[in-house]
């Protein structure tokens, strides 16, 4: 993505998270939760600005995988939204930055997927046992 302002997640204490993380250059915050994290940075497609949020990610081989699972909350994270309009992203995790490319898991590999991220972070399953959404898997994939 071009070199240009970021703007860090609007909830306060994710966007505290994404300062040290990027402050200390991964160094701080790649674990948080006893989970791995890393930083999506998407294109806003209302905006067209640039918006950075902190996840939990799991790995299938050289590929990440996040969830959108929005805190359990009834509709998707805007950063899935976004996304889905503008599928290249940038991925930092601890300190490597780089290109990818973001995509729904399809529906042959999403039950897996989403094993790998229930063993990571169990309290997704949680969140699905009480909604409506199904809540959505996104694999990232370097350029």
């Amino acid at each position: 993505m071009p070199d240009e302002q970021v703007y860090d997640s609007p909830i306060d204490w994710v966007a505290r998270h994404v300062r040290t993380y990027v402050e200390s250059g991964g160094r701080k915050g790649h674990h948080k939760w006893g989970a791995p994290t890393l930083l999506l940075t998407t294109r806003g497609r209302k905006t067209g600005k640039l918006r950075r949020t902190a996840l939990i990610y799991g790995r299938d081989g050289d590929r990440y995988v996040v969830v959108g699972s929005n805190g359990g909350a009834r509709t998707n994270p805007d950063w899935y939204f976004n996304l889905r309009e503008h599928p290249d992203v940038t991925v930092q995790v601890e300190g490597e930055v780089f290109a990818a490319r973001a995509r729904p898991a399809d529906p042959e590999e999403r039950p897996r997927l989403w094993r790998i991220m229930t063993q990571i972070w169990p309290t997704y399953e949680t969140y699905q046992a009480r909604l409506k959404r199904e809540i959505p898997v996104v694999v990232l994939e370097r350029h």
